[in-house]
């Protein structure tokens, strides 16, 4: 079984060295390249939900991007939980990535 890209934090709580991987808010930039190199950096320190990849790094559809990350050869797993974040209950993945490349079929 692969080792898990996370080391010691609670789930869902941000990198230490957050500052190192992102930049303020402002330098944000919106091109698919730099959304996913941002959530890949995210992903080698902490796990991230959808909600947390909108809130902190600024990616609007995640999910997409975890797609692409997966079809360049990362292994990230996604776990299902239902939250009640306000006036309903949702269904929000967890992303987690795994060590070691997947197979990636064409």
């Amino acid at each position: 079984m692969s080792r898990l890209a996370t080391t010691g934090r609670e789930p869902g709580s941000a990198p230490q060295n957050s500052n190192s991987i992102l930049s303020a808010k402002d330098e944000f930039q919106t091109d698919l390249n730099s959304q996913r190199a941002r959530l890949l950096a995210w992903l080698q320190t902490a796990t991230i939900t959808t909600l947390q990849a909108r809130q902190e790094l600024d990616i609007m559809h995640p999910a997409a991007r975890i797609q692409e990350l997966r079809e360049s050869g990362h292994n990230i797993m996604t776990h299902w939980a239902v939250s009640d974040i306000g006036k309903a209950k949702h269904r929000i993945a967890r992303y987690v990535l795994l060590l070691g490349e997947c197979d990636v079929q064409s």
